[in-house]
């Protein structure tokens, strides 16, 4: 697989990278053998960058990875490691709390290590920012956890430019993690130029729009309890059935070219900045092989333009989170 540098300084990574939220059940039960499976199949492929959170499962995403490490001698030095911390959910709940204090985040941390068993990480984000503590003081606090030897660097997830250029001047950060994909394209409105000019990678969560370009979800598909789909403003009706149809022109796009409709979407995102990873996220290790084929897929210019056309920004309707599942998020553009 190509690679690409995460972060200016960084290490060289795959391109396309893993996302390991489906392994704590948000987008359904996750089969364990399955999830190993997945795990193996991403080394196979060159899919070495890894990204999970401490709340994934309540720690089981962290914990099937700390397996994957333990049953696999020598694997931890092949993957390139992220994880996350800063956000409270008790189980059982949706609700969440946000917390950047210092020992909060300390905590977290040695929870993480210990689930996936390591000494430290490549990368660790703050899932979610606390609004009432300034961000210079969490960069700090990260700054403090890569002196120790904890972390290797530190990322933020879901904030706004400006708020990357504060913590920036504190220390650099190592990568900014946003939602992106042709269906969600507000990074482009000054995120993506940020992290390029500043050196910074990101890392786009969600590039098949939670199944959709994937075509796993369809007409009728009914989301379990706990599956952060339910609710969400663009897979309820309306706005899902007109969702589902502006996407029909896109899978005979991908059908044309004999590639799958995932492929597409996340070879686009590729061409939009040698400084972006897509972390598309499954527990299927069929799907780890196929998103991974995606890196080595060339779209022309007209290919983009059609793109373009078929898709254009601002066509997904309905809002990208429901007004709960906004809580935390940084608006801007």
């Amino acid at each position: 697989m190509q690679q690409r540098t995460f972060s200016k300084a960084g290490p060289r990574v795959g391109a396309m990278g893993f996302g390991a939220m489906s392994f704590g059940g948000f987008y359904g039960e996750a089969d364990d053998a399955e999830s190993q499976r997945a795990l193996a199949m991403a080394l196979e492929t060159g899919t070495t960058h890894w990204d999970t959170s401490d709340v994934y499962g309540f720690g089981r995403s962290e914990t099937m990875i700390g397996q994957f490490f333990k049953d696999n001698p020598g694997s931890r030095s092949k993957v390139h490691l992220a994880t996350k911390g800063g956000i409270k959910r008790p189980p059982g709940s949706t609700e969440r709390v946000f917390d950047n204090s210092p020992e909060y985040l300390r905590g977290t941390l040695e929870a993480s290590l210990k689930r996936l068993g390591v000494e430290y990480v490549d990368c660790y984000y703050v899932h979610r920012r606390e609004h009432a503590r300034d961000v210079e003081e969490v960069a700090a606090t990260m700054a403090t956890f890569i002196k120790e030897g904890k972390i290797r660097g530190y990322g933020l997830s879901e904030v706004a430019p400006w708020t990357v250029m504060r913590a920036h001047t504190v220390h650099p950060v190592t990568a900014v993690q946003n939602e992106y994909s042709l269906w969600t394209r507000l990074p482009e409105l000054g995120l993506l130029q940020t992290c390029r000019d500043l050196g910074i990678a990101f890392v786009a969560f969600s590039p098949v729009a939670r199944g959709v370009f994937a075509g796993t979800v369809k007409a009728g598909t009914e989301f379990g309890k706990f599956d952060f789909r339910r609710g969400n403003p663009r897979f309820t009706e309306p706005n899902f059935s007109r969702n589902l149809e502006q996407m029909q022109p896109f899978f005979g796009f991908a059908k044309a070219r004999d590639v799958t409709p995932a492929q597409v979407s996340l070879a686009w995102i590729l061409t939009r900045g040698d400084h972006i990873i897509p972390i598309p996220g499954t527990r299927y290790a069929s799907r780890v092989k196929e998103n991974a084929g995606a890196a080595a897929l060339e779209l022309s210019a007209a290919d983009l333009a059609e793109l373009d056309r078929i898709l254009p920004i601002g066509f997904a309707h309905g809002a990208r989170y429901s007004e709960f599942q906004q809580i935390g998020s940084e608006l801007y553009g």
